[in-house]
């Protein structure tokens, strides 16, 4: 996400991971992980996927 903040879309007012995901960001439990995907929210009231995380080592990554 340090990519997001450092140049942000022009349309992007911010980021969402909806429903809370097992193994997210702050959401770790016992190892457990499950794919989830990061909204971006645009001006306009659209979303788009911005990243489609797989594995753990991705959420990392985007941490």
């Amino acid at each position: 996400m340090a990519e997001f903040l450092a140049n942000p879309p022009a349309q992007a007012i911010g980021l969402a991971v909806p429903s809370m995901p097992v193994g997210s960001p702050g959401m770790e439990y016992e190892g457990k992980f499950m794919p989830y995907k990061v909204m971006q929210l645009n001006k306009d009231g659209t979303t788009e996927v911005y990243a489609a995380i797989e594995s753990s080592a991705a959420a990392v990554v985007l941490a």
